[in-house]
């Protein structure tokens, strides 16, 4: 009877818990591990099953990098005060660790890595080089001439060069992004399980909710200096908070980069105060979270509001992506 009755639950899709030998039946699962089936349902323990509406079909990433300047528009040095070029090794290393996680996990999910490369030397472009072969990424060298009749004229080459490879990074996004875009700048370094959650908890909250979201992988402290009200998620593996201002390495969709475009190329016209106005100005309509506790940490000055994530072990974070 007990497996004639498993067998009719299967049948119409419904999982079942054992709560005495705490395991699923219908998953061959015990509980402890991940009962979610990605593009299916989502299931956290004791919240019971989502079923997942917004299926992902494919990322595109897209990574800003700059191997020469230590800390654009500021005189401060970052955490372990290294050359940059460490930083975007560490952060290129660690994120692709978290695709091959990703991929392994999910071997269906079409993943694509560009990398937008801004005027790195050439001992500096062969470490990155070194990091992705036999991966499924480009590198695209910065064209700032094309931009000089879109992007108003600023006070340093830096800025403008930091204005024209965001306008690259979203004219990308743009023009080949297919389903999921995330834009990832060179100093943030990742935890491995990082686009593995993303995807799951995109899929879950998307499907609840019935429309696509920005995600930030990343808890910053300036969240935390001010009363500002939050609502909770629970994503796939942990809790997630709506926020509603982010800097340049946020995740979306195809779908809303479209939408909103007129955002995101006025906000590489121009140094605005903050530096992603106009992005933010998306998340009064829009819905935008972040994890908790982070799943990558910004690695700028330990002062920095706009740095180091809460909780977490910076020294081996950055000691098991050297």
């Amino acid at each position: 009877m007990k497996k004639f009755f498993i067998k009719i639950c299967k049948f119409f899709g419904f999982e079942i818990i054992d709560q005495n030998q705490f395991t699923s039946p219908t998953l061959n699962k015990e509980l402890n591990e991940d009962l979610s089936i990605i593009n299916k349902k989502s299931i956290v323990l004791p919240l019971g099953e989502v079923k997942i509406t917004r299926k992902v079909n494919s990322i595109l990433i897209i990574v800003r990098v700059n191997t020469e300047i230590e800390v654009w528009d500021q005189n401060k040095r970052r955490l372990f005060e290294k050359p940059k070029i460490e930083y975007s090794v560490r952060s290129i290393k660690s994120l692709t660790k978290s695709i091959n996680l990703c991929q392994k996990k999910f071997p269906n999910l079409k993943i694509k890595t560009i990398i937008v490369d801004d005027s790195s030397k050439n001992e500096n472009l062969n470490r990155i080089k070194e990091l992705i072969e036999n991966t499924d990424t480009e590198i695209m060298s910065l064209d700032t001439k094309k931009f000089e009749t879109k992007i108003k004229k600023q006070k340093t080459k830096e800025t403008f060069s930091n204005l024209a490879s965001l306008m690259q990074c979203f004219e990308i996004g743009k023009n080949i992004g297919e389903d999921l875009i995330f834009f990832v700048e060179d100093d943030y370094l990742h935890f491995d399980t990082m686009l593995v959650e993303m995807v799951a908890t995109y899929e879950r909250i998307s499907s609840q909710i019935g429309k696509d979201i920005f995600m930030c992988p990343s808890d910053y402290p300036y969240l935390y200096m001010n009363n500002q009200k939050t609502d909770i998620l629970i994503g796939d593996k942990r809790h997630w908070r709506t926020i509603n201002k982010t800097l340049c390495t946020f995740l979306t969709s195809k779908k809303l980069l479209d939408l909103y475009w007129q955002n995101f190329s006025k906000n590489c016209e121009d140094r605005h105060d903050p530096f992603e106005k106009y992005i933010n100005e998306i998340y009064e309509n829009e819905f935008c979270i972040s994890p908790l506790k982070s799943l990558s940490v910004h690695f700028t000055n330990i002062n920095s509001s706009y740095g180091l994530s809460p909780f977490i072990n910076y020294k081996e974070l950055w000691d098991e992506n050297n």
